[in-house]
C-alpha cells in the first residue's frame, strides 16, 4: 500500500455554524476551501478554452467519467497521457464516476452483483461499469480526485429503492477502496454516501462510508428533485456527523443559496453546471442578484452587467450589447456571459472564505441569501 500526503488541512471554523476554511493539497497544487469547481463534462467548460480557465484562476475543475469514457475514449486519453495533457490544462482535476449519468441518461439499466449494465445514450451500444473499471477509466483520465461508482436513487425514490441503493453503494465502495489501495498512483479516492432525504438511511450510509479509508467523503443524491425544505433538513441533519478531518464534497450543487446552506453545514467542495448553463441561456450573476439578459429593459442600458465586477467583460462591454448578442444568438454571447459568471463565482467564494476567517459568515449568509432568493434584480 503506497502512502499519500494529507489531502486536507482545516484552518478556521465559524463559531456559530459548521462553516470552515481549509486547504486541499492535490499533488503540489494548493486549493483554498470552500471551493467551487466549474464543470467540464467532456473535457471542456462549454464556450471557454483552457486559457480562459487559467485567466480566471481556477485550479480545480470537474470532468465526467461516463462521457469521457464514451468520447474520446480511454485509447485517446492514454495516448495523450491523460485528460490534462489532452486539453492543455495543468492544474487539478476531479472526475465524477459516471454513475449518476448511467442512471439518468439510460432507461435500460440492469443491476448486477458486480456492477451495472447500460447502453450508450449516443449509439445504443452496450457497456458494463464495475467499481474497478470506473477506477481504471479515471486512471486513464489522470484525475487527481476520483469518485467511486455508486447507485444514486431518484429524488422521489421509495424507501425500498433507497435501501437497495445503499446496499450497492456500500458494497461497491468496499471493492473500490480495496482496488485503489493496491495502486494509488498519486490519485485520491472519495467515497459517496446516499440515503435520499431519509435521515436515518443517510446517517447509516455516512457511518459506513466514514469507516472506509477514503481521501474524502461526498454527499450524493441531493438536489435531484427533492423539495428544497427537505434538502435543507437533510443537510442540517447530517452536519454534526460528518468527518471533520476529511474534505466534504456536495455533488452537483452550486447555486448561491445552496452553496450558502452547504457551507453552513460543513461542506468544502461544490460543482454545478448552472453558472455556465444559465450564462448560455442569458442569465448572469451579479453583486446585486440575478439578471436576465433577454429582458427588454436592458436594451438601451450602457452600464456593465455588474457595475461592481472587475472581469474583462464588464470592463469593456455594456449590458445592452451583451443583451443584443443573446437576442441575435451570436456565439460570443455564450463565451462572454460564461466568463463573467465564472468570474463572479470565483470572487463570491473568495469573499465567502474571508467572511468565515474574519467571523462574519452569518451576515454574509443573510446578505447573499436574500439577494439570490429574488427572481431578478431591478435597477
Amino acid at each position: 500500500m503506497s502512502e499519500q500526503k494529507m489531502i486536507y488541512r482545516s484552518r478556521v471554523s465559524d463559531t456559530h455554524s459548521f462553516a470552515r476554511t481549509g486547504t486541499l493539497s492535490l499533488n503540489g497544487i494548493e486549493i483554498p476551501t470552500p471551493v467551487f469547481m466549474p464543470v467540464g463534462t467532456r473535457g471542456a467548460v462549454k464556450s471557454l478554452d483552457s486559457d480562459d480557465i487559467d485567466e480566471l484562476g481556477y485550479e480545480l475543475i470537474l470532468g465526467n467519467t461516463y462521457h469521457l469514457y464514451l468520447r474520446p475514449g480511454t485509447e485517446v486519453l492514454e495516448k495523450f497521457g491523460g485528460l490534462k495533457n489532452f486539453v492543455s490544462y495543468k492544474k487539478a482535476l476531479l472526475t465524477d464516476s459516471g454513475g449518476f449519468q448511467v442512471f439518468s441518461l439510460n432507461s435500460l439499466v440492469k443491476f448486477k452483483q458486480e456492477g451495472v449494465e447500460f447502453r450508450s445514450h449516443i449509439d445504443g451500444s452496450p457497456h458494463f461499469f464495475t467499481p474497478q473499471k470506473v477506477i481504471d477509466i479515471q486512471r486513464a483520465i489522470g484525475s487527481d480526485i476520483m469518485m467511486v461508482l455508486d447507485d444514486c436513487p431518484p429524488g422521489d425514490g421509495t424507501v425500498s429503492r433507497i435501501k437497495d441503493a445503499l446496499d450497492r453503494t456500500h458494497r461497491w465502495a468496499e471493492e473500490a477502496v480495496n482496488y485503489w489501495e493496491k495502486d494509488k498512483r498519486n490519485q485520491f479516492l472519495f467515497g459517496i454516501f446516499q440515503g435520499g432525504t431519509n435521515l436515518d438511511l443517510r446517517l447509516e450510509s455516512l457511518d459506513k462510508i466514514r469507516s472506509l479509508p477514503f481521501s474524502g467523503i461526498a454527499i450524493g443524491g441531493l438536489s435531484v428533485g427533492e423539495p428544497r425544505p427537505d434538502f435543507i433538513r437533510t443537510m442540517e441533519g447530517i452536519s454534526s456527523y460528518t468527518d471533520r478531518t476529511r474534505p466534504l464534497y456536495l455533488m452537483g450543487v452550486g447555486t448561491v443559496p445552496d452553496i450558502l446552506e452547504g457551507v453552513r453545514n460543513g461542506v468544502d467542495m461544490f460543482d454545478c453546471v448552472l453558472p455556465t448553463r444559465n450564462a448560455r441561456n442569458g442569465q448572469v450573476f451579479t453583486s446585486q442578484g440575478k439578471v436576465n439578459l433577454r429582458n427588454e429593459k436592458w436594451k438601451l442600458r450602457e452600464e456593465p452587467m455588474d457595475p461592481e465586477c472587475e472581469c474583462k467583460v464588464c470592463k469593456r462591454y455594456s449590458i445592452g450589447y451583451i443583451r443584443h448578442l443573446h437576442h441575435v444568438k451570436e456565439l460570443s454571447a455564450f463565451s462572454l456571459s460564461t466568463y463573467h459568471n465564472l468570474h463572479f463565482m470565483k470572487k463570491f467564494m473568495k469573499e465567502l472564505r474571508h467572511s468565515i476567517e474574519v467571523g462574519n459568515f452569518s451576515e454574509f449568509f443573510v446578505k447573499w441569501k436574500n439577494l439570490y432568493e429574488r427572481p431578478e434584480i431591478s435597477r
